[in-house]
């Protein structure tokens, strides 16, 4: 019932049990995942994991996956004019495949250092102009650069998607919002020290806010120490989104089945591909 809206299932972190990860998400309660991209050299491994489950035989049920494709801020050291045909060429082939859903993961990261702030906003700004151009969503990397990714995002006119990991300023979270933007939250979410990312997720309005594990990465609470900002000595896996929604709904006093209706139509809203999947992400 669940729909965790930025999860790396290709990354190493999970090539020992991947199968067993859906099948464990599908067993939480998570019925759908959506996969960002994060390189031109890993879009056609996130668009076989969204096949994968589709074209699976028996056993135990999986979360079904739904894919993005874009370049990550991380991985924009290198990348130029050839990554962003390559990109726009793919976007156009994948306009046809449902389970393509979105531009993404990009943004801008001004905490890692020694990245190109110039190079970043340019390919980030391209790669806004492609979701523009196909009318798609967009999957936002925000670390330390909310007002910078939100300017861009404004400029170029793209109004739909989902700002990840949101750890900006109420006012920040504000102009998204009112820009039609949708916020992740995650395990980040779960510790009790994390004073600033809790009041957002209570007092901002719940039509804003998805769930999301940026598995495997931020782990929640109960799986590291619970000392905030050493969450990542855990691998976080999709499942653990239904962990973030009971600590959401405790958050906002919100009954379980309530709070999945608003967190499915809230991707929608945000992710308006995954409306061809209600029937089988739906909470019923």
């Amino acid at each position: 019932m669940w729909i965790d809206t930025h999860c790396h299932l290709d990354a190493s972190e999970f090539d020992a049990d991947r199968d067993g990860v859906t099948r464990a998400a599908a067993q939480a309660g998570v019925s759908g995942i959506v996969l960002p991209a994060v390189a031109v050299s890993n879009f056609d491994a996130v668009r076989a994991l969204a096949h994968a489950d589709a074209q699976a035989g028996g056993g135990a049920p999986r979360a079904s996956c739904v894919y993005a494709l874009g370049i990550h801020p991380l991985r924009t050291p290198g990348a130029g004019q050839a990554d962003l045909n390559e990109l726009r060429r793919q976007v156009a082939a994948s306009m046809d495949d449902p389970r393509f859903v979105a531009i993404g993961e990009i943004g801008l990261d001004f905490f890692v250092p020694g990245l190109d702030a110039a190079h970043q906003t340019w390919l980030y700004t391209e790669q806004v102009k492609i979701a523009r151009d196909f009318d798609l969503p967009v999957l936002l990397h925000v670390r330390k650069s909310q007002d910078q990714v939100f300017a861009q995002l404004r400029r170029v006119g793209v109004r739909q998607g989902i700002a990840h990991a949101f750890n900006g300023s109420h006012e920040q979270a504000r102009r998204f919002v009112e820009h039609g933007m949708k916020l992740g939250f995650g395990g980040n979410l779960t510790f009790s020290r994390a004073s600033q990312i809790r009041r957002l997720a209570t007092d901002l309005p719940i039509a804003s806010i998805v769930l999301e594990t940026d598995a495997p990465d931020l782990a929640p609470a109960w799986l590291s120490d619970d000392q905030f900002g050493e969450q990542h000595k855990a691998r976080n896996t999709p499942g653990e989104a239904a962990g973030v929604a009971r600590v959401l709904g405790e958050l906002r006093g919100l009954a379980e089945r309530e709070l999945a209706h608003v967190m499915w139509q809230n991707s929608v809203a945000a992710l308006p591909r995954l409306a061809a999947f209600a029937d089988i992400m739906a909470p019923r």
